[in-house]
């Protein structure tokens, strides 16, 4: 009955852990759409904000260049009526005739073939016109007397160039003027004027947009805010501040700050919403002369700047929402198969959990024993070097009394075999007991200040016995202050020196110390046989020796000594191909 209770309420559980997964999932596919929606949404609006920023930074550079395009070619037409004027046929007071009609012609075909004029004209000192080209069917107007247009009169009252304000000529075209004084070049005397006109929708039309308010279009002011053309012609010939276009625009603030500030010279755009959609508008002046003479407007209805990029938009938008869906239908199928692959699992995971804790109670009692086993290893090891420690010392003692009273070379020779071996064993059994005290993390430091130079120098000293193979020792004494146990330093540079005379049979030895930022470093440099490559990468590790003399403990004990005051212990083979050089540092206190 309890088993079949267990099997009861492990399929109810089972079955609710299926419901949660499912939900779950149901979860995240909906916060996957709603969070993909959201960053779309985001994503589109930046591309069309980022896009937008490109057009209007366009926008202003095709304006500022299209308003000195038009100043380049009204400056053209000028620079063609100052020699007709300064020309000796109208200097000699000739403002008629046959010669005079053959010069507005040919000047007339020069400006025509880049520039739209529709006329070409004289006037005399009364503004009668005297002379006149002009387009097929528009009378020539030669005797009609022009003191009413305001261009002649400025003219004549200034004897300066003019770039009239747009007016409205006798066949109801709108036009400019440009002229040119003819003054006596003898006398100064004003004598008439040369002069073309040009009319506004053919002049402006060939540099861009002039009729369709749907795209981007055209609308160009004189200096008395007359529009010159405008997609919608009502505009034309009215003031822009006038009440028809302020009563169309609604006196949009923004639009009418746009004029305001191209009127004061500077170039301006901004953007402004308009009763058909909003706009951007970019307005610059066009310097003739030097003089801002006429006012370039270029506006774009944003509808059409983001129509470029909505077609490309929807596609993409459609193509992740089917990458999307495809890939809920996958999750949908994998939810199936994982909810019997899980099901599957968990018995396996059972079935499994049950050997791994059967094979984890094994490996915990066999780990037990392992601790054991270890603690009595190192336990032995102790005891057995503290108890070799015993007869070493007599033996020690008694050898070297020995060695002071014998007399005959013989016996003497074997009693420095005994003192030799049993120094030797000694040595073995003190390496054996650091190693013990360093695994056993009981290695104790009796820190104090000492003068590192004395402890070279008392190693040096205990070296000299080696000096029977003909190696030099070197050594420069330098007096620096550290902290530390005096002993275990002493002991770290014995070992190298050691190890630098076993290796070396001809040549130096030499020992530098220094202070560099903060650290003590002592090198203790030979000239014997280097290190092994295969013995680089184990070099400080326990019995990592190739000879045969050494337990290959010294260098892992010095290692140890070394970290254990916060310093580091390397080595290299040096440069010049010949020996090895042993390095440690220490923090220092040093005077």
């Amino acid at each position: 009955m309890s088993k079949l209770k267990n099997i009861i309420t492990s399929s109810i559980f089972h079955l609710d852990t299926n419901k949660v997964t499912i939900l779950s999932v149901v979860l995240i596919i909906a916060v996957s759409y709603g969070l993909f929606f959201y960053l779309q949404n985001n994503t589109e609006n930046n591309i069309r904000n980022s896009l937008f920023e490109q057009q209007r930074e366009r926008q202003i550079e095709s304006t500022e260049a299209l308003s000195r395009h038009i100043g380049s070619d009204l400056d053209l037409i000028m620079s063609k009526l100052e020699p007709l004027a300064n020309s000796d046929t109208l200097q000699q007071g000739n403002l008629a005739g046959n010669i005079t009609i053959e010069a507005l012609e040919k000047i007339y075909d020069q400006i025509n073939f880049r520039t739209p004029i529709d006329r070409l004209f004289i006037l005399d000192k009364n503004n009668i016109m005297t002379s006149s080209i002009a387009a097929k069917d528009l009378p020539r107007f030669v005797g009609v007397n022009f003191s009413y247009r305001e261009w002649a009169r400025e003219t004549k009252d200034m004897q300066t160039p003019v770039f009239s304000n747009g007016f409205e000529g006798r066949d109801g075209i709108y036009r400019i003027a440009i002229t040119f004084p003819i003054l006596n070049e003898n006398t100064g005397e004003y004598m008439g004027l040369a002069a073309a006109s040009l009319p506004t929708i053919p002049f402006f039309e060939h540099y861009g947009n002039i009729y369709d308010i749907r795209s981007q279009y055209l609308a160009v002011l004189d200096r008395n805010t007359v529009q010159l053309i405008h997609p919608v012609k009502s505009f034309i010939g009215t003031s822009f501040f006038g009440n028809h276009t302020q009563q169309v625009t609604g006196h949009n603030e923004i639009l009418n700050n746009i004029i305001r500030t191209v009127l004061s010279g500077k170039p301006y755009s901004d953007t402004y919403e308009f009763r058909n959609g909003d706009r951007l508008n970019t307005g610059s002046p066009v310097l003739v002369g030097g003089k801002p003479t006429y006012f370039i407007f270029v506006i774009t209805p944003t509808s059409s700047i983001y129509s470029q990029i909505n077609n490309v938009i929807s596609t993409q938008r459609m193509e992740i929402f089917s990458l999307l869906a495809g890939v809920t239908a996958a999750v949908a199928v994998l939810i199936v198969f994982l909810i019997k692959w899980n099901t599957n699992l968990n018995n396996e995971v059972k079935r499994r959990t049950r050997e791994l804790d059967e094979s984890n109670k094994q490996l915990s009692e066999a780990n037990q024993q392992l601790k054991v086993h270890d603690k009595m290893q190192r336990e032995f090891i102790n005891v057995a070097a503290h108890e070799l420690r015993t007869p070493i010392q007599p033996i020690l003692g008694l050898s070297e009394i020995l060695q002071s009273k014998e007399r005959d070379e013989e016996k003497r020779r074997l009693v420095d075999i005994i003192s030799r071996n049993a120094k030797r064993l000694q040595s073995l059994t003190e390496d054996i007991l650091d190693v013990t005290r360093i695994e056993s993390h009981s290695l104790k430091l009796k820190k104090e200040e000492f003068n590192l130079n004395d402890v070279i120098i008392n190693c040096i000293n205990d070296m000299i016995i080696y000096n029977g193979k003909n190696v030099k020792l070197l050594y420069e004494p330098k007096d620096i202050i550290i902290d530390g146990d005096k002993g275990r330093i002493s002991q770290v540079i014995s070992n190298l020196l050691s190890n630098a005379f076993k290796f070396t049979t001809d040549g130096s030895t030499s020992i530098i110390s220094e202070k560099k930022d903060g650290q003590v470093i002592v090198s203790v440099k030979d000239t014997g046989t280097g290190i092994d490559s295969e013995l680089f990468p184990k070099l400080f590790s326990k019995f990592a020796s190739k000879s045969f003399s050494g337990t290959g403990l010294g260098l892992f004990i010095a290692k140890s000594i070394i970290e254990s005051h916060n310093g580091k212990i390397w080595a290299e083979n040096n440069s010049e191909g010949r020996g090895a050089t042993f390095s440690f540092s220490l923090p220092t206190r040093g005077k």
